[in-house]
């Protein structure tokens, strides 16, 4: 009870900082279509696959919650003429300013014919028949992932039909355990769109580019597909693993069951990746894929014999304070990106506190959701500390509803006590 009381006090602390400070962040719901009214600047129009259910928020769209069934959504976003290559420019304030801002331009629901209508018109644009498939990372919201995978086509100049595949992640760092079975949950839908656009006469090439735990989701639908088919079409031509939060040991299964004739892979890895890191320790200090050191054996070996190209970002400085999104924000590697689409991007905003690195260091992983001990330490933080202001209210909601979910044990009645008095015999 003492626990709990001081969770509820930092509680208090944080709401009441929310009414006194508005610095930093950027405001939610910025899905909202606005006119367009910023002539120089870029547009990346877009077909999303969702297996996210419906928000109540028409400015969110989709929450972090599991839909029955993929749906489907035609997005255009604008993106102003002034700004840092491998920046996204979120808006300050509602509704954006196209001339400054990331904006939402277009917002529109598809059915599946009108999926297919989509795909169909804008392969026939492509130079090369093509398309490319991006599958974002663990920690995203739906905006966080419209807004990246635009900046990402926008700043690698590709010219491929973009297609985005989100899956339902709560976009919270406590919640690792739930995005990864989120990712189990999409294997199903991710390999449909696979499989279609291996069907489909007028697709001749299929790159994909997949980040952090999206790798995870990518390598098992790719995976399975190889399994049903019995091999991967040829047609899938890259493969681009950004930081994959994969275990090694299973990648080289999942390799061998693609079969010989598996997709040029494109390893991005950096071995100060503090996030995968944190996901070592989770997953019983077994090495990530995204953070081997691909010079030492055995994976040098390995890495050569399943002729897999490596890119080391060890060096590179981005700002990714996790140092989880380089190749996103880091203009060479996502020109680079743009490059090896034509030869043939917090993909995560690190929306992640000083707060919430103490919730990490507290529980010691960050799958044990919800620590009362972190929420504690971490609600002085939240003050000054506007991503761990976001993602607080998150945390203590969750750890609410648990606790309210919990029966309290009974407590025997004494020998003198009735049992009316909140006791059993």
């Amino acid at each position: 009870m003492v626990l709990l009381r001081q969770i509820q006090a930092g509680a208090m602390v944080v709401l009441f900082t929310f009414t006194l400070a508005a610095c930093g962040g950027h405001p939610k719901g910025v899905l909202t279509p606005v006119a367009d009214t910023a002539p120089d600047s870029s547009r990346v129009n877009m077909l999303i696959t969702t297996t996210r259910s419906r928000s109540a928020n028409p400015g969110e769209m989709y929450s972090g919650e599991r839909a029955e069934a993929a749906t489907f959504v035609d997005m255009t976003v604008s993106i102003p003429s002034v700004r840092k290559t491998g920046e996204v420019a979120w808006p300050k304030k509602l509704p954006p300013n196209p001339a400054t801002d990331f904006a939402t331009l277009k917002a529109e629901s598809l059915d599946m014919p009108g999926a297919k209508s989509w795909l169909s018109a804008s392969v026939r644009k492509t130079p090369d028949r093509s398309v490319l498939v991006f599958i974002h990372g663990f920690n995203n919201r739906f905006e966080d992932s419209v807004y990246r995978f635009a900046q990402i086509v926008h700043d690698s100049r590709v010219h491929s039909a973009p297609i985005l595949v989100t899956w339902p992640s709560r976009g919270s760092l406590l919640a690792y355990g739930y995005d990864r079975e989120s990712t189990n949950y999409t294997r199903n839908a991710l390999e449909n769109l696979f499989q279609y656009l291996y069907h489909d006469p007028e697709v001749k090439e299929v790159s994909i580019l997949a980040h952090s735990m999206g790798n995870w989701l990518t390598l098992e639908a790719l995976r399975q597909m190889a399994i049903r088919n019995g091999e991967l079409p040829a047609k899938f031509k890259n493969v681009m693993l950004a930081a994959p939060d994969v275990d090694v040991d299973v990648f080289r299964q999942q390799i061998d069951d693609m079969g010989k004739k598996h997709p040029d892979f494109t390893l991005f890895v950096s071995r100060d990746d503090r996030a995968l890191a944190v996901s070592r320790r989770v997953w019983g200090d077994v090495s990530r894929l995204g953070a081997i050191d691909p010079e030492q054996e055995p994976y040098k070996k390995e890495l050569a014999d399943n002729k897999i190209t490596v890119i080391d970002l060890t060096k590179i400085k981005a700002g990714d304070s996790l140092n989880h999104g380089k190749f996103a924000e880091s203009p060479e590697i996502v020109q680079l990106i743009g490059a090896r689409i034509s030869d043939g991007q917090t993909l995560t905003d690190s929306r992640v506190g000083l707060g919430d690195q103490i919730l990490v260091a507290t529980t010691g992983t960050a799958a044990a959701v919800g620590n009362a001990a972190g929420l504690v330490l971490a609600a002085p933080v939240a003050v000054v500390d506007q991503d761990t202001r976001d993602n607080y209210a998150d945390h203590l909601g969750g750890a609410a509803a648990r606790n309210a979910n919990r029966t309290a044990p009974a407590k025997r009645c004494a020998p003198s006590q009735p049992a009316t008095a909140g006791c059993v015999r």
